[in-house]
């Protein structure tokens, strides 16, 4: 879900752009997660035949549709959160 979050803020990023977002993540999960993103057709991944060679991944037209109801479950937890916290003070 980060990894998605993150490219529909930010359009076609770079690995370690991408990399960097994500923290601790070793590069072992992030490209074995950006692999089965793109399997599944969430993340299109673009390589560009320079010198050296440049690949930027972007989510798909289906994963930008499904930005807004991510959006709405995070104000949902946001506001289940702040609901615990008023409720134990």
């Amino acid at each position: 879900m980060s990894i998605l979050c993150s490219l529909s803020n930010d359009g076609p990023t770079r690995y370690n752009d991408i990399k960097r977002k994500m923290g601790s993540i070793s590069n072992t999960m992030l490209a074995k997660s950006l692999k089965e993103l793109e399997e599944d057709g969430l993340v299109k991944r673009t390589e560009y035949m320079e010198v050296p060679i440049r690949v930027e991944y972007e989510i798909t037209d289906s994963v930008r549709s499904l930005i807004p109801i991510l959006t709405e479950l995070a104000v949902w937890g946001s506001n289940l959160k702040n609901h615990d916290i008023a409720s134990e003070g």
